[in-house]
């Protein structure tokens, strides 16, 4: 992924809520199997990790990204951005890379 391609999703993701929240419990297998059934209806998913978690969210973003085949597109405090495109219908077209 490209940096221009990277700040395009950062400015779609800003408008974004969580749509899941990592706990105290922190990363579960079910949390990463509804991160990767949320990737059946949105390509661009904002994921909140809570005061009272204590592993590190850039951590947490590339063991997600890992176990869903997506990518981090930001981690920014304790807010994390992943987007994994539909093969099928893609409904956000990236800027094309040079």
């Amino acid at each position: 992924m490209t940096s221009k391609q990277r700040a395009y999703l950062k400015s779609l993701a800003s408008d974004l809520n969580p749509i899941f929240q990592v706990g105290k419990s922190s990363l579960t297998p079910e949390l990463t199997a509804a991160v990767g059934e949320a990737f059946n209806n949105n390509e661009l998913i904002k994921i909140g990790v809570l005061k009272n978690c204590t592993d590190d969210p850039g951590e947490i973003a590339q063991v997600i990204a890992e176990r869903t085949h997506s990518q981090v597109v930001q981690v920014i405090g304790k807010k994390i951005v992943l987007y994994k495109p539909d093969r099928d219908k893609p409904k956000i077209e990236l800027p094309k890379a040079k």
